[in-house]
């Protein structure tokens, strides 16, 4: 996560803290990540159980202590996944590594939506990176506190994190106009979505306005796909179904949130078939991330409720 990468995508943010995250404390400890291959083929009770059988041999291993809090999540245990994040924070080596580890532990609250318990490891990481003058990774933080927040419902916080990400990501120094224009989309594009879940459609429609000159300028090209995405958002909150179907179809279909977006829209729209697909992509998800901690416990509770799987 470089400070010249202008493309750090939000959608793949959380899951590429993971694997930072997990590929430094493999390489710390020299544990194999066979845990980490059993979740990435979406069998997490027997990825516990191997990282489970790990902290047998080295109870202080921040990886396995990592894994099965990420395991847990993504079994819907969320409460059980906790301590196992604690444990690996304690165990942390250096400042950074705690950082990480602390974003994994928040992460795992966004999957309860959880968005008070989640600002506070998330706080910690923030101030980690502000004193280490680290502003784009302190601006990441902060969008990804205020994303946790906004799926969590709670509106206030989710704006407050999202101008503070723009804030301090807009202090790099020498900052270029490119990542300027990738701070102000951000901020455009979160305040479009914040908007639309307040029922304030025409702001909605404002912000998205903004977000689409900016990227009008033409020096963040790889933002464009998130463009359809916002425009889906907002039209599915104005219960505009059609519309939404049409802009979420030309969205990135591998990411789990809008796979369960899209679901919610065809359910809207009376197509229980297609919702069910789409809902099933998302319940299907195995990372660990930001997008997946609204969209995966979403998407087996509705198919919980359908009597299509067991929660």
């Amino acid at each position: 996560m470089g400070r010249g990468e202008t493309g750090r995508r939000e959608t793949e943010r959380g899951a590429r803290v993971l694997a930072i995250f997990t590929a430094a404390a493999i390489a710390a400890s020299g544990w194999q990540p066979t845990g980490a291959q059993l979740v990435n083929a979406g069998r997490f009770a027997e990825a516990l159980a191997a990282f489970e059988g790990a902290l047998q041999t080295d109870p202080k291993s921040v990886a396995a202590n990592n894994g099965a809090g990420v395991a847990l999540d993504l079994l819907g245990r969320y409460a059980e996944a906790q301590p196992y994040f604690t444990a690996a924070i304690k165990a942390s080596r250096t400042p950074l590594e705690k950082a990480l580890a602390e974003r994994a532990m928040a992460i795992g609250f966004g999957f309860a939506s959880n968005c008070a318990a989640a600002e506070k490891p998330e706080k910690r990481a923030f101030d980690f990176y502000v004193e280490t003058l680290d502003f784009p990774n302190a601006g990441d933080v902060a969008d990804e506190t205020g994303r946790l927040c906004l799926d969590a419902g709670d509106f206030d916080r989710a704006a407050e994190w999202y101008q503070k990400g723009h804030d301090e990501g807009e202090l790099e120094p020498k900052i270029s106009l490119a990542r300027t224009d990738l701070w102000e989309f951000r901020l455009a594009h979160a305040k479009g979505r914040i908007a639309a879940r307040r029922g304030k459609i025409a702001e909605a429609r404002k912000q998205a306005q903004k977000a689409r000159a900016i990227l009008n300028r033409g020096r963040i090209p790889d933002q464009e796909e998130f463009f359809p995405y916002l425009e889906g958002y907002i039209a599915f909150y104005a219960s505009d179904y059609a519309e939404a179907l049409n802009d979420l179809n030309r969205a990135s279909g591998a990411d789990s949130f809008i796979q369960c977006l899209t679901g919610q829209t065809y359910e809207a729209l009376g197509d229980r078939a297609h919702a069910i697909e789409f809902y099933r992509k998302a319940a299907a998800a195995t990372a660990h991330s930001v997008p997946a901690a609204y969209a995966q416990p979403f998407a087996r509770r509705k198919l919980a409720s359908w009597n299509l799987i067991e929660q």
